[in-house]
C-alpha cells in the first residue's frame, strides 16, 4: 500500500469549517489530493503532467 505525506495548501487558513485541500507529492510518480475535513474520504490521484494543467484550472488560469 502506498503510503502518502499530505501537507496542507498554503492558501488554507487555520479555521475548522475553510475548505481545505491537503496534497502529498513524496511518490513521484504520483500526486495525492484530498480533502482535509475528510481525510478518511476519497483521494484524487494525478501523474505529475496532469497535476500542473489541474492546477491551473482550479486557480482559473488558462492552460497553456
Amino acid at each position: 500500500m502506498i503510503e502518502f505525506e499530505f501537507a496542507k495548501s498554503s492558501y488554507s487558513g487555520g479555521d475548522a469549517g475553510q475548505e481545505c485541500v491537503e496534497v502529498a507529492r513524496n511518490i513521484p510518480t504520483t500526486v495525492a489530493v484530498r480533502d482535509s475535513k475528510h481525510s478518511d474520504g476519497p483521494v484524487l490521484l494525478l501523474t505529475p503532467g496532469a497535476w500542473h494543467p489541474f492546477l491551473r484550472s482550479v486557480l482559473g488560469e488558462r492552460p497553456e
